[in-house]
């Protein structure tokens, strides 16, 4: 096997990024830990740090972050995982939607308005239930389902006095009557390595807002949408996000939709809740990602670096 030097580009270890980063030196790669908070990136040049890299892998929480240390490696020559342009499609949800519905990505019906009193319009053409998202964010945070008028107009009222211009976005989209839960995979270039089911009381299903996952096996439907909505975002190491609807008394859906394609996604609770060794898989396929890209070899066979750090600190996705 032929030995890559990983560059890790992170700004917080959490359980997802000790899990690949212990598969990767149990299988001897040398990997170089990059706190993007302590470099510099020029615009010809690559920092110090990338220098000798042969694949980096973009594992930044800040959306900011993740979108331009991606830039800077496509314009320095060096591979990345994942590739700047599946950033950018995937971080916003405007342009994630975009990307599935012109693919022809079966993806819950959406609108963007720009004043509160077109939002307002918006709700009440889509009628009540219907959910408000932020443009950009992650965890099921700032994501309001509205009941009434009145619910639309306070939670509207309040976006519109927030600093950003994104809260200035408003993305209004179709509450999906789903069986309490929703299906995430992971999937490397469209291939599936694992799908678990997300289970909870409440409208929102995210593992972050304590679901409870369960092993989920895809049938050839979702597995065909998985493929495809990966296409539509550019490939790569993604986390796709499925409601099943129209599920029947024998409890098999009748559909899928595509309600989100993740770029920086989490896998220890999938890890958790499967039989497949997840960082396994992926190290697996990076290898091959490395190879084809021909920057493997060369590097000697140093032992593995520092220990991972479990005191790093902690920092807000934007």
């Amino acid at each position: 096997m032929v030995r890559v030097n990983v560059g890790l580009l992170y700004s917080r270890i959490r359980r997802d990024e000790k899990l690949l980063l212990s598969e990767l030196r149990d299988r001897g790669h040398e990997v170089e830990k990059i706190d993007v908070r302590d470099v510099a990136f020029g615009l010809s040049e690559p920092p110090e740090a990338l220098a000798d890299v042969d694949l980096a892998i973009d594992r930044c929480l800040a959306t900011s972050r993740s979108l331009y240390v991606t830039r800077f490696c496509d314009a320095y020559g060096i591979p990345v995982v994942n590739g700047s342009r599946t950033a950018e499609l995937c971080a916003d949800k405007v342009k994630n939607s975009l990307a599935l519905h012109g693919a022809g990505v079966p993806t819950p019906r959406t609108e963007v308005a720009f004043t509160v009193e077109s939002a307002l319009e918006t709700v009440e053409r889509f009628g009540y239930p219907c959910v408000l998202k932020p443009v950009v964010g992650s965890w099921g945070r700032l994501m309001a389902k509205l009941d009434s008028r009145s619910a639309a107009e306070a939670v509207l009222e309040h976006k519109a006095t927030l600093g950003h211009y994104e809260h200035k976005v408003f993305y209004v989209q179709e509450f999906v009557d789903k069986p309490g839960r929703d299906v995430r995979v992971v999937a490397v270039d469209g291939e599936p390595i694992a799908a678990m089911t997300r289970t909870s009381d409440h409208w929102l299903t995210n593992a972050a807002k304590g679901a409870e996952a369960e092993a989920f096996d895809l049938d050839d439907r979702a597995r065909d949408l998985v493929e495809r909505a990966s296409a539509a975002v550019g490939g790569g190491l993604l986390g796709v996000d499925l409601m099943e609807v129209g599920v029947g008394d024998d409890g098999e859906p009748d559909g899928y939709t595509v309600h989100e394609v993740n770029h920086t996604v989490e896998f220890k609770a999938l890890d958790e809740a499967t039989d497949v060794d997840v960082p396994a898989r992926v190290v697996d396929w990076l290898e091959v990602v490395a190879e084809t890209a021909g920057t493997t070899g060369g590097h000697g066979d140093e032992g593995a670096r520092e220990d991972v750090d479990d005191g790093e600190e902690a920092e807000v996705s934007t």
